[in-house]
């Protein structure tokens, strides 16, 4: 199970043909090591990392990506692989490009 996630100018629409309208950029190639990633965390953790849905969609607004933003350091230091942490450090890109843009979204496509 992955999770790919994409940056988005504005609240993305349902369906894909339609979101591709607002998308910024994507990333795809880490679905699977950012799910095992995200999995060392606990429905109960306190933050907005653990809100992620491996099996449905999520979305965060530029406000939630600054506060994930100070969590990644954690989550860091729970992955286990290379390609792991590699997944966490994109997240964070995309994290803290969502934050700095205005009125945008993170939408985390789980399968």
């Amino acid at each position: 199970m992955g999770i790919e996630v994409e940056l988005h100018s504005q609240r993305p629409r349902r369906g894909w043909k339609a979101s591709r309208a607002t998308l910024l950029r994507g990333s795809y190639e880490h679905g699977f090591d950012l799910a095992d990633a995200l999995a060392t965390l606990r429905e109960t953790d306190p933050g907005k990392l653990p809100w992620i849905d491996p099996s449905g969609d999520t979305q965060f607004n530029e406000q939630e990506a600054e506060a994930a933003r100070r969590e990644i350091p954690a989550l860091l230091a729970k992955c286990t692989t290379p390609e792991q942490a590699t997944a966490v450090r994109d997240l964070d890109d995309l994290l803290r490009e969502c934050a700095n843009t205005p009125g945008s979204y993170l939408w985390f496509v789980g399968d």
